[in-house]
């Protein structure tokens, strides 16, 4: 590991940056080294601005791979290096809003049932079943389980916020039945050390072969079963609020992006068509 790098993790890591965050920085300033195979802290604000224009005109990344890739350079040039605001802000490409995929629940049944392991099983019926992200899921602890109020703790969620979550009784069934065969010491989903969780890249291969398995062409990763649960929440009529809280965003915006995925409420409004006063059939041409 260089120094400069030693350097940027160290600076993360003394202002709480995820370890995903730390990853995604490090790799957004190694590709501009890359890009002009030299060492970043002798690269100048004109050569950084013509390969954050190659981003955009070029490369024609994601907007918010762009604000990444933005952000992480800042954080290099202004913290690490101390060369302050050499970073200009050039406009990115076009933020494109997309809609979640979403099962449906006949779907969902399907892709369970196409899932022959435990293991596998239950820990995708977790992040469908108390809505939570695939690192939250790997996670989980025995100890998270609260059975006398019937919900689920997670514990250091994105932004490092502790929250609550929905523990259906149908769910703890299968998290103790998964519990007596594997038993977990602390960790519920482990690989062969106990004290190691599992990989998010393993559950999103356990999920990729239960999607083929069960014939559903939709793309499926686990992030798409949390998609799944808050819309299905509010399909049955949970308020958005609610459900705000169970997922753990900071915004109701992001949560109200369900209500624009969730075909059955839609098929259930009343076209103002239908309060017309009957309408005479034209007379025929």
């Amino acid at each position: 590991m260089t120094p400069l790098r030693k350097r940027m993790i160290e600076e993360m890591h003394l202002r709480d940056y995820s370890e995903h965050t730390i990853s995604a920085y490090v790799s957004a300033v190694y590709r501009l080294a890359n890009f002009y195979g030299k060492r970043p802290d002798r690269l100048g604000r004109e050569e950084i601005r013509a390969f954050l224009i190659d981003l955009v005109d070029q490369q024609q990344v994601s907007w918010p791979y762009y604000k990444q890739v933005l952000a992480a350079l800042r954080f290099f040039y202004r913290y690490v290096l101390r060369h302050g605001e050499v970073v200009e802000d050039i406009r990115g490409p076009k933020n494109q809003r997309k809609l979640p995929i979403v099962l449906s629940v006949e779907e969902v049944s399907r892709f369970f049932q196409a899932i022959p392991s435990l293991k596998q099983r239950t820990i995708l019926m977790l992040a469908y079943g108390a809505g939570l992200r695939i690192g939250e899921a790997v996670r989980a602890r025995l100890s998270d389980i609260d059975r006398e109020r019937m919900v689920l703790r997670v514990s250091q969620g994105k932004g490092k916020k502790d929250r609550y979550t929905v523990l259906s009784p149908a769910l703890l069934e299968s998290l103790d039945r998964y519990c007596w065969a594997a038993q977990p010491r602390d960790l519920l989903f482990t690989t062969r050390c106990p004290d190691r969780p599992i990989t998010t890249s393993t559950v999103q291969r356990y999920c990729s072969a239960a999607r083929e398995a069960a014939g559903i062409d939709k793309a499926i990763t686990p992030h798409t079963l949390r998609h799944s649960f808050a819309t299905h929440l509010l399909e049955a009529g949970t308020d958005l609020r609610v459900i705000q809280v169970m997922l753990g965003h900071a915004s109701p915006q992001t949560t109200a992006v369900y209500t624009h995925v969730s075909t059955d409420l839609i098929g259930k409004v009343v076209s103002p068509w239908d309060k017309l006063p009957e309408v005479a059939p034209p007379a025929s041409d």
